[in-house]
């Protein structure tokens, strides 16, 4: 299979300037993730989409393709994964007739992700044929049944649970929930192409520890991430 991991890196970070080559642990935030899809035993091609000069020669520099550069006004804050992926697919095809079989879609913001967990969700998805897509996620450590919104002056349950006390049981008696963790997504073209979504109807669920799900928008991120890497370097007695 044609398996293409593509790490989407804009340059237009507010809360981080220069967020995807900020060094973190003595290299790029984006190499972590070039690195870890190189590793992987089913990627065949890695390509960075990015408009920024500098994020692209970072990517080449540590081993990713960047044969396109991504239009400015697919790289603003407001733009959706739907309008990269279909620019992606579109140069692709039109300039080299390459059609992947999936999309690995990686964010440079989730350096701890490892190789093993790729080639996991991979497997996952190719068990699925049936299957839209897949989305990483970790099970949440605050519970939407525990949300709330202002009204008035008053607040209301985020989810109407039907029953108020609900809202006062304990984690362990409530459903389980999880939220996706930007860490591995991937898609079928034909979903995209056909169903003009990358999500579609039916979505394999592929679940990651907390520290595989950091994910670094700003700089209190990049502090955790830092001491996470300190604490790998302690022996296990020590942490």
């Amino acid at each position: 299979m044609n398996i293409l991991a593509l790490i989407p890196a804009r340059a237009g970070s507010k809360r981080v300037p220069g967020k995807n080559i900020r060094e973190l642990g003595g290299k790029p935030l984006i190499a972590w993730t070039i690195e870890a899809a190189r590793a992987s035993r089913y990627v065949t091609r890695v390509i960075v989409s990015t408009d920024s000069e500098d994020i692209a020669a970072a990517a080449r520099a540590h081993g990713a393709e960047v044969p396109f550069m991504r239009p400015e006004s697919l790289a603003g804050a407001d733009s959706t994964e739907m309008e990269f992926l279909e620019h992606a697919l579109d140069w692709l095809q039109n300039n080299e007739n390459y059609i992947p079989d999936l999309i690995v879609l990686l964010y440079p913001t989730s350096p701890f992700r490892r190789a093993e967990s790729i080639d996991g969700a991979i497997e996952a998805m190719m068990a699925h044929p049936e299957a839209d897509s897949l989305r990483s996620a970790r099970k949440c450590t605050e519970h939407p049944y525990k949300m709330w919104v202002r009204h008035g002056e008053y607040l209301k349950p985020f989810i109407n649970a039907g029953n108020s006390a609900t809202h006062t049981l304990s984690y362990h008696l409530l459903p389980e929930v999880f939220i996706q963790n930007a860490s591995i997504y991937i898609y079928r073209p034909t979903v995209i192409r056909e169903k003009r979504t990358p999500v579609g109807e039916i979505v394999v669920p592929f679940i990651m520890d907390a520290e595989e799900s950091v994910d670094i928008n700003n700089p209190h991120d990049f502090m955790l991430a830092e001491i996470l890497l300190e604490r790998r370097k302690e022996p296990p007695e020590a942490r």
